[in-house]
């Protein structure tokens, strides 16, 4: 472990080199003959604390203190050497901000032990501090602290906020307990450490749900590359803890804002970035979105694209995650219309399949973490080119391209086995209709 440093600031050569001589068999020391000096050597060397003499000419230990305090937007460590025996002089230094004073001369032992006490206050202090920033569970700044280093550094520079949530979090502490989820959880954060440099910003905002600020990030292709590392290390490290069969669907879904052209203070990003995010879950999970403004599709498309390359990567499918795709009922109505089209021209075997989930006791509606898990396990048990929504509370439509129908019944009696092992496959009835467009 590194020693602690000192600055020792005295006009008088001779006290100067005693009181380095004592503090060096215990710390680092550096020393500057005046206050001047000492300013000048402050923000290089860095010092763990500052000893200065009190009575200086030009500038005073009193007049350092305050030039550095301010200087530097921080509290710093001092304390004042003195032969001056007023009481008033000492007492206008503790309402400053001073921690100790010692009288000239001084012993060694009495100078080492007061330096000591004043480095084990601060550590003190800065383990409170750090205990009252840092989420207990993954080391990560918490939801308030994250919030202010993001706002703040986010108005001096470039960069991209990314939200990050760690999607079908709850079967694992569902089917494997809680101890399991926190080492997970902790895993997670690990990974997106790993994903992002020492200088970005990482934290928890509760549960499942992280948030990073990479400073200078602004290209796609990078966050890109973050999105496919934490996604294909959560699920490794999953099947290391639970085993190979582990058919939990784990993964992550990032919605992205980029500051400045998004806004440059962390309020607005954070509602931009929580925009991608839903468009990351509404498109099957386990992608990045990056915010865009919504507006007329083809006027986007008119004043982006260049050429018909550019104008196909603008329309193109993001990040595209395993398993079928996830719309919203208006995009799925659409989507049934085109096919109903493209069906009647070219007889592509096309089955639609309507499920629905009751209260195994009750007809009482499930509830929505049910019907996630359920939407989930139906998601993963499919083909990218197959088509899901959730018409309802507690009805999805499933859309099969190109089946026949013993093929389609395959696809369906996959499903509900994924279903059963869930824990929460016990309180729900599912019941289901299938037909082949025609």
């Amino acid at each position: 472990m590194p020693k602690s440093k000192i600055m020792i600031v005295d006009d008088e050569h001779i006290s100067l080199a005693m009181t380095e001589h004592i503090l060096s068999t215990a710390y680092t020391v550096v020393c500057a003959s005046s206050g001047e000096d000492a300013i000048r050597m402050y923000f290089k060397e860095e010092p763990d604390m500052i000893l200065s003499d009190l009575r200086m000419p030009g500038m005073s230990g009193f007049d350092l203190q305050q030039t550095l305090q301010k200087q530097s937007g921080h509290q710093i460590p001092f304390m004042f050497m003195t032969a001056d025996m007023d009481e008033e002089i000492e007492s206008k230094g503790f309402e400053i901000g001073a921690l100790d004073f010692i009288r000239k001369p001084f012993r060694a032992d009495v100078l080492l032990r007061r330096v000591a006490n004043i480095l084990q206050t601060m550590d003190q202090i800065q383990g409170l501090k750090k205990a009252a920033e840092t989420d207990p569970m993954t080391g990560l700044l918490n939801k308030t602290s994250v919030q202010t280093e993001i706002d703040e550094i986010c108005r001096q520079s470039k960069g991209a906020l990314m939200m990050i949530d760690l999607d079908s979090f709850k079967p694992v502490n569902d089917i494997y307990g809680h101890d399991m989820g926190d080492k997970i959880l902790i895993r997670f954060a690990e990974i997106i450490c790993s994903a992002i440099r020492s200088s970005d910003i990482a934290g928890r905002m509760g549960g499942d749900e992280f948030i990073v600020f990479c400073q200078n990030v602004t290209d796609e292709a990078v966050i890109a590359e973050k999105t496919r590392y934490i996604n294909e290390n959560i699920v490794a490290s999953a099947r290391e803890f639970m085993g190979e069969d582990m058919s939990i669907p784990l993964g992550a879904s990032i919605g992205c804002a980029l500051a400045p052209q998004d806004g440059s203070d962390f309020l607005t990003l954070f509602k931009k970035a929580d925009k991608a995010l839903y468009a990351v879950k509404q498109n099957g999970k386990h992608g990045y979105s990056i915010y865009k403004e919504s507006g007329d599709s083809d006027t986007d498309i008119a004043s982006d694209a260049t050429d018909l390359g550019s104008a196909i990567q603008i329309l193109s499918e993001r990040s595209p995650a395993k398993g079928a795709m996830t719309l919203s009922m208006e995009q799925f109505r659409l989507m049934f219309q085109f096919l109903t089209r493209v069906n009647a021209n070219y007889q592509k075997k096309i089955h639609i399949v309507l499920f629905s989930l009751k209260g195994s006791d009750t007809d009482e509606m499930p509830s929505a973490d049910i019907t996630e898990t359920f939407l989930d396990r139906m998601r993963s048990s499919l083909r990218q080119s197959d088509i899901i929504t959730q018409s309802s509370k507690n009805q999805f439509l499933l859309i099969l391209l190109k089946t026949t129908p013993p093929n389609a019944q395959l696809v369906i009696d996959r499903i509900l086995n994924n279903w059963k092992n869930c824990p929460e496959s016990g309180s729900v009835n599912i019941n289901y209709e299938m037909k082949e467009m025609e």
